[in-house]
C-alpha cells in the first residue's frame, strides 16, 4: 500500500518546513530552502516526526 502525503508548518503566512512525497522526487522534506530526503516508514511514524519538528521549531524560536 502506498500513500500520498503532504503536511506543512505554516508560521505567520510563511512555510517553515514541510514533508511531502511528490511524484518524481520521491519521500522528502523541506527545511526553509533546503530539501532532504525523508524516509517514510507509517502513517503514525510520519506523523510523529512532524509533531517533533513543530516542537523543536517552537522551541528554538520561542522569541520570534
Amino acid at each position: 500500500m502506498s500513500f500520498k502525503y503532504r503536511l506543512a508548518y505554516v508560521v505567520r503566512g510563511e512555510c517553515v518546513f514541510r514533508y511531502d512525497n511528490e511524484v518524481g522526487k520521491g519521500d522528502h522534506r523541506h527545511v526553509g530552502g533546503i530539501e532532504s530526503t525523508y524516509t517514510f516508514t507509517t502513517p503514525e511514524q510520519l506523523i510523529a516526526d512532524f509533531q517533533r519538528d513543530i516542537e523543536r521549531w517552537n522551541d528554538e524560536n520561542c522569541d520570534s
